[in-house]
């Protein structure tokens, strides 16, 4: 066997371990699932990318940080307004039509229309981010925090928050679609023998299948590259693995 014949076989033995890896990873409850449509190098950035990046840092703009610094301001909200506010805000995301009236409430009354509805829009993103993320306690305490939330509140807020989670995540899996998760793979190793020229070129490629499955509906995602392509790919996917395995020892 020559070089360029070993440096191949150690490539595909190289891809079928860490194939495994990719496989564990498309099945972590946190991380990113697998698009049909995604190009090969797409589908190894979503795994790059994946639970140990924004897990444990929630990103808010501007407009919602302001909201929830004035939610969590005593002169603004009482602590009988913040309870009322915080709980309308969980029930209005819960509500299969929404309630025009949810913030007609005889606590709020005294509160200024336009900041009132600026806080529960603020208190509401917070929320469907931290539920999409998978915050825990303490990602979500640190977050508030920040924007200046007394201790009392925090757990108000934690408290109504751990209440209303296990509704929100089944409300937020109900919606829209579900990426597909990898199930296997299979390869082979073909070789261009000729150019548009018909000149001989014997130029090895791989061709991949992965086997996705999504709510019980197999689907084949076939994508097809070049023996330094093969490479750069288990290079990302070791990568991801590592990535994966560091998250999960915080």
């Amino acid at each position: 066997m020559d070089f360029g014949q070993s440096a191949e076989s150690e490539t595909s033995s190289r891809f079928l371990i860490l194939f495994h890896d990719l496989r564990v990873i498309s099945r972590q409850p946190s991380a990113p699932r697998f698009s049909p449509s995604a190009a090969p190098h797409q589908l190894i950035r979503h795994v790059v990318c994946c639970r140990g990046h924004t897990l444990y840092k929630m990103e808010l703009s501007e407009s919602v940080q302001r909201g929830l610094q004035s939610l969590a301001d005593p002169c603004a909200f009482d602590r009988t307004g913040f309870q009322v506010l915080v709980d309308a805000s969980y029930r209005s995301l819960l509500s299969s039509r929404g309630d025009p009236g949810v913030l007609d409430q005889p606590e709020l009354k005294q509160i200024d229309k336009i900041l009132l509805k600026q806080c529960h829009t603020a208190a509401t993103t917070f929320i469907l981010e931290a539920v999409k993320q998978n915050a825990d306690k303490s990602t979500i305490s640190s977050c508030l925090e920040e924007v200046t939330f007394s201790a009392e509140r925090i757990e108000i807020f934690c408290t109504t928050h751990q209440k209303h989670k296990k509704d929100l995540e089944s409300l937020l899996g109900s919606i829209g679609r579900r990426l597909p998760q990898v199930n296997d793979v299979s390869w082979r190793l073909q070789y261009h023998m000729k150019n548009a020229q018909v000149d001989k070129v014997n130029v090895p490629f791989y061709s991949i299948s992965l086997n996705t499955e999504n709510e019980g509906a197999s689907e084949d995602i076939n994508f097809s590259c070049t023996m330094e392509q093969l490479q750069d790919l288990v290079g990302k996917l070791k990568d991801a693995a590592k990535s994966v395995e560091k998250a999960s020892q915080m």
